[in-house]
């Protein structure tokens, strides 16, 4: 029968915790209707709902850690991200990714000022405060005071560059190797890589 579907791949069903909103309601009538025209089935958007699950912040950090250790690597990470990123296994195809190499002298931080483009596929769903107005708008006008507010102080001859995402490219910033690490493993490298660190408002974690 046309009606005959499986919704239980709706990630927000309706209960008294959770009203359904007005754009849930949008998404379950559209996704209903591919599945009726036969465009898609429940399975296959279950499927994409949980591969995207699986897309983390340690994706982008295994890259980072790469890079770190393989100058050639991190050569080719700098011309075109997406590529890269492939040699690693990781998925990163759709919209193109640039990566901004942070050093002792130059910082860079992302925002998206007219919406929350980010780079999902390497760093999985964008934290909250990344999509608040006040993120978007005080990024641009007073970075270093965010900056500070996450912690990070930079002296004040570290150039500071706001790189804006927009639906076309998205940003994923290479930060600083931390001192100290020259014995670590690619994988313990990889565990000092942060989310925030992918951004720009943090630093990659000193090792203990």
């Amino acid at each position: 029968m046309a009606h005959d579907h499986d919704h239980s791949v709706s990630p927000h069903p309706e209960s008294k915790d959770h009203p359904v909103r007005d754009w849930e309601s949008r998404e379950a009538a559209i996704r209903d209707l591919l599945i009726e025209k036969g465009v898609l089935d429940a399975g296959e958007i279950r499927r994409k709902i949980e591969e995207w699950e699986q897309k983390t912040p340690a994706l982008g950090a295994r890259i980072v850690a790469r890079a770190w250790c393989d100058p050639a690597f991190e050569a080719r990470l700098l011309a075109d991200a997406n590529a890269a990123a492939g040699e690693l296994g990781i998925d990163a195809r759709g919209v193109k990714i640039v990566a901004l190499k942070n050093t002792p002298s130059l910082h860079h931080v992302v925002v998206c000022t007219l919406c929350s483009c980010y780079p999902r596929t390497l760093l999985g769903l964008p934290p909250a405060w990344y999509k608040s107005k006040a993120y978007r708008s005080r990024a641009v006008s007073e970075p270093r005071k965010v900056l500070a507010e996450f912690g990070t102080v930079l002296p004040p001859g570290v150039e500071l560059r706001v790189a804006d995402s927009t639906a076309d490219c998205r940003y994923l910033v290479l930060p600083v190797r931390p001192a100290g690490t020259e014995s670590l493993s690619e994988e313990e490298l990889a565990g000092l890589v942060t989310r925030d660190a992918m951004i720009g408002v943090a630093q990659a974690s000193a090792p203990t």
